[in-house]
């Protein structure tokens, strides 16, 4: 039995999502958006927020601006990160050493080289030279009373290449007065039965180590714990694993592996609980969609589809989860399609509130799915279709409307924009009436209907609003003759739900799941 590593005294969680997460293809942050990602950090409670490279981008240099006037931590130490003095210069008339002094933090973080190659090459410069960057540039911050931390710049492909040196480059760091030196794997490249060794190389030096990992071999979080595991005291890594190419360690991920697995107590504000908030707002902040399969914050961490799995999980949740989905903010799902059994229905209903523990009722309900899926239907994100179906089955569904005719046509006059024209016919508290609207393309058209027919009668409805619309080809090779499936995210202000349509003709599978986003919203009396 494996014995979990006891934690250290004092251990950095040091997030750098601000920075090196902001390289990631497609994501700009403005100062603001990074106020906003350093407030929500700091309630999760990490030790570090490392906020941007003052004097290297203007952004950066207002942010810390900025955060010096307003930015509250309760939790966390705002970092200032940026490079050694330049060859042949001193460092306390490098400017860039001025804009670090002069960010307002108690901390720095200095990159260095620790790689010779990377010395000789990129900095152009000699390798006693890049040491005494080092010895200079530390002492100098050291002695204007900041606690400086030292990210040794592709250290462990320095090491495999020359150990000596980019072991002197640690020495440099600890002789200098930093307070942690900080090995990087910056290329990504290790894996986890290497790091141990290098670690416990460096850690003979006796400075405090800490761990930088980038994901290119898919071993970033890994290889994180495996450094932890040798020694490090200090954790780097960006929420959701943001960053340049693969991205960097999932702090989300690391930081609930050693506080559920290996028991470690490291988190000050709201913690684990507040994961997946964290995780998502921070998705939302950064204009990313969160990723659905990631590690103990994704939509799918915890979703069960299999019917044996269903089964177990009604004897006992933990059968098929390695954690209880709330300590990390989470929770179960249980998915609804062809391959569920009788288990996941009664879970599924239980979860929504409605009583199906009648087991020929529920074997019922279970067949009318699997047939449903078969005819192109999908209820694994659909949630208030599946609602309906099952309250219909049970005959609790009590329609405020009924659906008994519509037309749609659309129309073009010379080169002017398309017209479309929709009439629908409902019976609304047994009152059968005709309704029409106008919109940019057919399904905007019919959602005009409905609103002229149900506004003056509900007046929430006003309020709703369609924010997404997919659209699925379900027969491949069959062309402009296959079924489609068609999934409305429709949105009140305060809740979001998913109805599906599927048909041969996509305006057919549109108006199914339109009407039942409207029949559901008022089913539930969503106000």
């Amino acid at each position: 039995m494996t014995v979990n590593p006891v934690a250290p005294e004092h251990f950095h969680v040091y997030d750098t999502t601000l920075r090196d997460g902001a390289q990631q293809e497609g994501i700009r942050l403005s100062v603001h958006d990074k106020m906003r990602i350093a407030t929500l950090l700091d309630e999760l409670g990490v030790t570090h927020i490392e906020g941007g490279w003052p004097g290297a981008n203007p952004n950066d240099t207002e942010f810390f601006r900025q955060a010096a006037e307003k930015l509250t931590l309760r939790n966390a130490k705002l970092v200032a990160f940026g490079a050694t003095r330049r060859a042949g210069a001193k460092a306390a008339d490098d400017p860039q050493v001025a804009a670090l002094r002069d960010a307002g933090t108690e901390i720095i973080c200095l990159v260095a080289k620790s790689h010779d190659r990377h010395v000789e090459q990129a900095l152009r410069t000699t390798l006693d030279e890049n040491l005494a960057m080092v010895t200079d540039t530390v002492s100098h911050l050291v002695a204007e009373g900041k606690r400086v931390f030292v990210d040794c710049e592709h250290f462990f492909d320095g090491f495999r290449r020359n150990s000596a040196y980019s072991l002197e480059v640690v020495r440099a760091a600890a002789e200098a007065g930093a307070d942690v030196a900080v090995l990087c794997d910056t290329n990504g490249g290790m894996l986890p039965s290497w790091m141990g060794d290098i670690v416990s190389a460096a850690s003979q030096i006796g400075l405090d180590l800490g761990i930088h990992c980038h994901n290119d071999t898919g071993c970033a979080v890994a290889n994180s714990l495996a450094a932890i595991e040798a020694g490090a005291m200090h954790v780097q890594g960006t929420v959701n694993g943001y960053g340049e190419r693969t991205g960097n360690a999932d702090l989300t991920t690391v930081v609930a592996n050693l506080q559920l697995k290996y028991g470690w107590d490291l988190l000050g504000g709201q913690g684990l609980e507040s994961l997946t908030h964290i995780s998502h707002g921070i998705a939302e902040i950064t204009n990313q969609p969160p990723q659905v399969r990631q590690p103990y914050v994704g939509h799918s961490s915890f979703a069960h589809k299999a019917g044996l799995h269903a089964s177990a999980i009604r004897v006992d949740p933990n059968l098929y989860q390695h954690i209880e989905p709330e300590l990390v903010g989470n929770g179960m799902r249980m998915l609804i399609s062809d391959m569920s059994g009788r288990a996941n229905i009664q879970i599924k209903a239980e979860q929504i509130g409605v009583d199906l523990t009648d087991r020929d009722q529920a074997a019922k309900v279970a067949d009318r799915i699997k047939q449903r899926e078969m005819d192109g239907y999908s209820y694994e994100a659909c949630d208030a279709s599946f609602e309906l179906l099952l309250s219909d089955e049970l005959g609790q569904l009590d329609k405020p409307f009924e659906v008994d005719a519509w037309a749609v046509t659309t129309r073009q006059k010379g080169s002017g924009p398309e017209i479309s024209d929709a009439t629908i016919g409902l019976t609304i508290g047994g009152e059968p009436g005709e309704w029409s609207g106008s919109g940019n393309g057919p399904v905007n058209a019919l959602d005009a209907a409905l609103r002229d027919a149900l506004v003056p009668r509900f007046g929430h409805v006003d309020g709703w609003r369609l924010t997404d619309y997919r659209v699925r080809i379900l027969d491949d090779g069959q062309g402009t003759d296959a079924k489609v499936r068609v999934l409305i995210d429709t949105d009140n202000g305060e809740q979001t739900w998913t109805t599906v349509g599927v048909g041969f003709n996509v305006i057919e599978a549109s108006w199914e799941a339109l009407s039942d986003a409207y029949l559901y919203g008022l089913f539930k009396q969503f106000a």
